[in-house]
């Protein structure tokens, strides 16, 4: 039986119109929205994390403005990681948190 929790990177299909992976053109606007407005979890909606993106205003707000730190990190990570990485992690298998 076949372990769905594999960390083996899943191929991801890449985009008609060029050689940009399908996906990848969100990681930088992700990454600035993260850094900029993390606190208020816009990169998480802008993902589809909707249930995120709840959690990370709810801790915000809870730790007088703590919160934004998650966010920064968050934003800085996306920006750090290679298209290929960010299409695996957060499009293909929507890892919601880092």
């Amino acid at each position: 039986m076949k372990d769905t929790m594999s960390t083996e990177p899943i191929p991801s299909i890449p985009n008609p119109s060029g050689n940009q992976l399908l996906g990848a053109e969100k990681k930088l606007i992700a990454g600035l929205l993260g850094i900029l407005l993390g606190g208020l979890g816009v990169h998480k909606f802008y993902l589809g994390y909707t249930k995120e993106g709840i959690i990370q205003i709810v801790v915000t707000f809870v730790t007088c403005g703590l919160g934004y730190i998650l966010g920064l990190v968050e934003g800085i990570i996306y920006l750090t990681k290679t298209d290929q990485d960010f299409v695996n992690t957060y499009i293909t298998n929507k890892k919601g948190w880092l």
